[in-house]
């Protein structure tokens, strides 16, 4: 039997009291979704260990998984994997976000969701300008970029941007942890300081202010890590061939180290005007010669940063009916049988903007396998699912049959 999961990032949420009480899980029109719910059997994850903010890298991974509180080494060696950047013994990884500051205040942690082409020059630039023997940037995807700073101390305390919307963008520097980190912790944050300097007028940003855009007019660096020691899927569970499908630096960088092949699919945005059909197609291509593929879609986790109810409900309805229906029809045609899984990583409230560490719905479907009589999927109907409650690693192996 073939495996894929097809990962909605952040589509759980909290009941909404002026959408009566519902999350936006509840208010899609989703039948593909849910029929996949009454054919198969549900339960909730817990995907972030107590002792770990509730990140995507974090909430990945453990869906994978992997145990995060033993190979998470930072969102940065992630993405470094991703971009193909290699990291030396003592070389400090830490992401770097192009982000927009007003008042003093963080207005939002993507600069208006920044083209990847403008970001790219911001980028370039910073590094003609701050760049030296031992710190270099590296452009990413959108606002999603990366510092490698050498022999830096990862013994940082540093705020993911996107937790604090509207807070004084002062009162989050990175802070030390130890001694031996103060020096790391300063020079970061003098970057952060030059980089708004240098950025404030930027020709990117006067041509983004003119057209009434957010500016890119800091950085914001956070999640330092050192190259993690991570065993590829074949290792932990015997899957002989797997490939990654996900417009994300992150999530891609993850499968480089998981053993996957990352598939890349033009017009893949991460947003809610991504290429859904691409990369449903791109997915059931892959089963065609895989054993596993994990398809990550990460449009609803930004709506519900940007606190947009309704845009956050297009988003799975985009996934349900341009994405699910296609995989599960293609896949029906299949000589050999396929288990598909349906899920968030973690939940993103739209009250909130920002990421929790609550139990996620899942679903897993396998033909022949008889259902648990949950007909609909959502934060509240799989609390009565047959798996009941899965944490460490249990929701793969059970996908697995492991």
């Amino acid at each position: 039997m073939k495996h894929i999961i097809i990962l909605g990032d952040g589509m759980a949420d909290e009941p909404l009291p002026e959408y009566g009480g519902k999350t936006p899980l509840q208010m899609a029109k989703k039948p593909n979704i849910d029929r996949l719910a009454k054919l198969g059997r549900t339960g909730k994850l817990v995907t972030v260990p107590e002792t770990m903010k509730p990140g995507s890298e974090i909430a990945n991974m453990a869906v994978l998984g992997y145990d995060v509180e033993k190979v998470y080494e930072g969102r940065g060696v992630l993405e470094a994997a991703s971009m193909g950047v290699t990291l030396a013994p003592g070389d400090l990884a830490v992401r770097c976000n192009i982000m927009t500051i007003e008042n003093d205040n963080i207005k939002n942690h993507s600069a208006g969701h920044i083209s990847t082409g403008e970001a790219a020059e911001l980028i370039a630039f910073l590094n003609r300008e701050l760049g030296s023997d031992d710190i270099t940037f590296y452009p990413g995807v959108s606002y999603r970029h990366l510092l490698v700073m050498k022999n830096g101390s990862k013994e940082l305390d540093c705020t993911p941007p996107h937790d604090k919307p509207g807070a004084p963008f002062r009162d989050h520097l990175i802070n030390p942890l130890t001694e031996g980190a103060v020096a790391t912790a300063k020079r970061l944050n003098e970057l952060i300081l030059e980089s708004q300097r240098l950025l404030e007028n930027h020709p990117v940003n006067v041509k983004r202010r003119t057209e009434g855009k957010d500016p890119g007019n800091s950085i914001w660096l956070w999640s330092p890590g050192y190259k993690p020691v991570m065993p590829a899927l074949k290792e932990m569970f015997g899957i002989n061939s797997a490939a990654v499908i996900s417009a994300v630096d992150l999530i891609q960088g993850i499968g480089v180290y998981a053993g996957m092949e990352v598939i890349t699919v033009e017009g893949a945005t991460g947003l809610y005007d991504t290429n859904y059909e691409g990369k449903a197609e791109a997915a059931v291509n892959a089963l065609k010669d895989k054993d596993f593929v994990y398809l990550h879609v990460e449009a609803s986790d930004e709506a519900g940063h940007e606190g947009d109810v309704e845009l956050k409900t297009r988003t799975i309805e985009y996934l349900d009916s341009r994405v699910v229906k296609y995989i599960f029809e293609e896949t029906q045609k299949m000589d050999e049988d396929v288990a598909i899984a349906v899920l968030p990583d973690h939940p993103t409230p739209c009250a909130l903007k920002t990421h929790t560490r609550e139990a996620v719905p899942f679903l897993i479907y396998k033909p022949g396998v008889e259902p648990d009589g949950v007909e609909v999927f959502d934060e509240f109907s799989t609390l009565k699912g047959y798996y009941g409650q899965l944490t460490n690693g249990q929701f793969i192996k059970t996908f697995l049959d492991k």
